[in-house]
C-alpha cells in the first residue's frame, strides 16, 4: 500500500522508455508512485522501481479510453497527487491515406483525448488544493508538419500548445505545468509506429534516461517547457523561422517509408 505521509506521483506510459525513466526519477527523489500503461510489462516496471522506501502501485488500462483513465483515477482513490507526469503516447507511420482509420483514431485518443481527460481530472484537484506539478510529454514534432507522420505530429502540436495555455491559466494557482519536448529517443516507439523502414526509425537517438532527467528537473523547477538535447533545441529554433512547406518536405526525408539508413 502507498504511504499516506509521502508525496504521490502518477506516471502514465510508464512500462518502458521515457515513461519508465520518468517514474525512476520520481522514485529516486522520494515519491511514492502509481504507474499506468496498457500492457502487462507495467508489472515488471513496478518491480524495477521499488527501490529504497518508495511504494509502487500499478494500473494496466487503455489510456486511450475514458474507462481506462477512470480506472487510474479510482486507483488514486482521492489521495492528493503531488505530480502528474502525463507521458502516455502512440505514433503512427506511413502516408495518412494509407493508414487504417482505427489506428488513426487510437493515436488521437491516446495522445490527445486521454491525456486531456486525465489532466482535467487531476488538475482540478490540484487547483482546489493550491499546489501540484504537471509534466506533459509533448515533442519537437509539434513544431513541424509531419509528412508520413501527419497524425502524430498533429497531436503533439496540440499537446505543446495546450500545455503552455494551461500553464498560463494556472499561473496564480500554485499549480505548475511543464511541457517536455524530446526529439527522437531510443524507445520502442518507432517499432510500434511501424517506422523501422525510415531514416528516423534507424538513426541514432537520444537516451530516454537523459530525456527523463531533463523533464524531471524542469518539472521540479516549475519551468514552462524543456526541449531535451542540444540538437533538438537547434531544430526547434529553426522550425520557428522556416516555412511550413519546407519543414514538411524535410520531414519526408526522415519519415517516408524506404528512407532507412543502411547500417555498416
Amino acid at each position: 500500500m502507498l504511504d499516506a505521509t509521502r508525496q504521490l506521483a502518477v506516471v502514465t506510459g510508464a512500462s518502458t522508455g521515457i515513461g519508465l525513466q520518468l517514474a525512476r526519477q520520481c522514485a529516486e527523489h522520494g515519491f511514492d508512485l502509481i504507474i499506468a500503461a496498457n500492457e502487462p510489462e507495467i508489472e515488471k516496471a513496478a518491480e524495477e522501481l521499488r527501490i529504497g522506501s518508495s511504494s509502487v502501485e500499478t494500473v494496466q488500462a487503455d489510456l486511450a479510453t475514458i474507462e481506462g483513465n477512470e480506472a487510474l483515477f479510482r486507483k488514486i482513490g482521492g489521495r492528493p497527487v503531488a505530480a502528474l507526469l502525463a507521458n502516455a503516447g502512440r505514433g503512427l507511420g506511413k502516408a495518412f491515406l494509407d493508414q487504417d482509420f482505427d489506428d488513426i483514431r487510437y493515436v488521437i485518443d491516446t495522445n490527445v483525448t486521454g491525456t486531456v481527460y486525465l489532466v482535467h481530472k487531476i488538475g482540478r484537484d490540484m487547483r482546489a488544493r493550491g499546489e501540484g506539478k504537471i509534466l506533459i510529454t509533448g515533442s519537437i514534432a509539434g513544431y513541424m508538419p509531419g509528412a508520413y507522420q501527419a497524425i502524430y505530429n498533429g497531436t503533439k502540436a496540440f499537446i505543446d500548445s495546450f500545455s503552455y495555455a494551461l500553464r498560463e491559466e494556472l499561473k496564480d494557482s500554485g499549480v505548475t505545468v511543464t511541457c517536455l519536448m524530446p526529439g527522437p529517443t531510443e524507445t520502442e516507439f518507432f517499432e510500434r509506429a511501424d517506422l523501422m523502414d525510415t531514416k528516423v526509425g534507424t538513426q541514432a537517438k537520444d537516451s530516454p534516461l537523459d530525456v527523463a532527467k531533463d523533464g524531471f528537473r524542469a518539472m521540479m523547477a516549475g519551468d514552462g517547457g524543456v526541449v531535451s538535447g542540444w540538437q533538438n533545441k537547434m531544430q526547434a529554433a529553426i522550425a520557428n523561422v522556416v516555412p511550413s512547406e519546407t519543414l514538411a518536405h524535410q520531414h519526408t526525408k526522415m519519415a517516408k517509408p524506404g528512407t532507412a539508413e543502411t547500417k555498416r
